[in-house]
């Protein structure tokens, strides 16, 4: 079977796997460095998912990290059926706590400077964190898509 670029267990899933961990720990740290979020709905859901993606993407990180150095790749149809159904649940919950939080920050901004105090900066940092969602998501979704497209083939 020819290697796919991204297929788990490549140097382009560790890629992959990178970028989901970085941008969900950017957004994560972004949000976490502002006590205000607590009082939002959206910002403690977008806290919670990119608390469940980090372990995830953690983990595949360091089984990609160790598929690379062994040159064992696991190709394997429940391995990858347990990768995909993961990927696919984390890009849905990312994917709706990213667009709530776009969407509540908005909402903050257009409600006036009593939300979103323009000396304290705090939605500025809640956008990035969505920003840093965002592309989280695109990774995860990437990842998704392309276990997905390996998985018929085993």
């Amino acid at each position: 079977m020819d290697e796919l670029p991204g297929t788990f267990g490549t140097s382009s899933s560790f890629a992959l796997r990178l970028g989901q961990t970085v941008f969900s720990l950017a957004s994560l740290f972004c949000m976490c460095s502002h006590v205000e979020f607590y009082s939002y709905t959206a910002l403690c859901y977008l806290v919670t998912v990119m608390g469940l993606v980090v372990p995830w993407s953690l983990t595949l990180l360091m089984v990609d990290t160790y598929s690379i150095f062994i040159k064992c790749l696991p190709h394997q149809r429940r391995i990858i059926l347990i990768i995909f159904l993961g990927d696919l649940v984390l890009s849905y919950l990312s994917l709706a706590a990213a667009c709530s939080t776009a969407s509540v920050i908005q909402l903050l901004q257009d409600a006036g400077g009593s939300f979103c105090p323009p000396n304290l900066k705090v939605c500025d940092g809640f956008g990035l964190s969505a920003a840093m969602a965002f592309l989280s998501w695109f990774f995860l979704s990437f990842s998704c898509l392309i276990n997905f497209w390996v998985l018929p083939s085993m």
